[in-house]
């Protein structure tokens, strides 16, 4: 059973940065996407960003795009988001997914609070 965790959260000033990490206990080549997702108080739960194994094509959900960057090291099974200029409505817990053929694989969640 594959095991994702991720690190990095925090609380932080509005403008700020911060890098999450998701590390697999196995090789992230055997997902065909990974991605984070983030969900605040209330809120359904919604895709940040995504990145497709093969090509290393990424996606942005439209309010991070610019701010937000999502990468991969195959070598240390391990995918990074770099949060920058980040805002107080950012502020949620931030979960790594990475879906197989059949399957869907998530984290346990870090929180990120953005305070103004």
């Amino acid at each position: 059973q594959v095991q994702l965790v991720e690190s990095g959260g925090g609380l932080v000033q509005a403008g700020g940065s911060l890098r999450l990490s998701c590390a697999a206990s196995g090789s992230i080549t055997n997902f065909n996407v990974m991605g984070w997702y983030r969900q605040a108080p209330g809120k359904q739960r919604e895709l940040v960003a995504a990145i497709i194994a093969g090509g290393g094509l990424t996606h942005y959900e439209d309010s991070v795009k610019g701010r937000f960057t999502i990468s991969r090291d195959n070598v240390k099974n391990t995918v990074y988001l770099q949060m920058n200029s980040l805002k107080p409505e950012d502020t949620a817990v931030y979960y790594c997914n990475g879906k197989t053929g059949t399957k869907d694989y998530w984290g346990q969640g870090t929180q990120v609070t953005v305070s103004s």
